[in-house]
């Protein structure tokens, strides 16, 4: 997707994606790094703690990623004693 395409409001935030759908801020980030996905520069709103948000990313590709994404738990269950 090339960032003309893009509207303004497509640029989201790692945790309003997460918010919107339900893939973890760590996948998201994953995947951009990753170059499956494309990252924009932030418009530097503060947290509230401190920090800014510094990196917005497209929302309709992260859709388009996350209707392959299936989570993959990370520990094997404790057998029962």
């Amino acid at each position: 997707m090339r960032p003309s395409e893009l509207y303004s409001e497509d640029l989201v935030f790692a945790h309003e994606a997460e918010a919107e759908t339900g893939v973890p801020q760590a996948v998201i980030r994953q995947w951009a790094r990753r170059g499956k996905i494309q990252r924009f520069p932030g418009d530097g709103r503060l947290t509230g703690n401190g920090h800014e948000y510094k990196t917005m990313y497209a929302l309709p590709e992260i859709r388009a990623q996350a209707a392959s994404y299936k989570p993959t738990p990370q520990r094997a269950p404790k057998r029962a004693a």
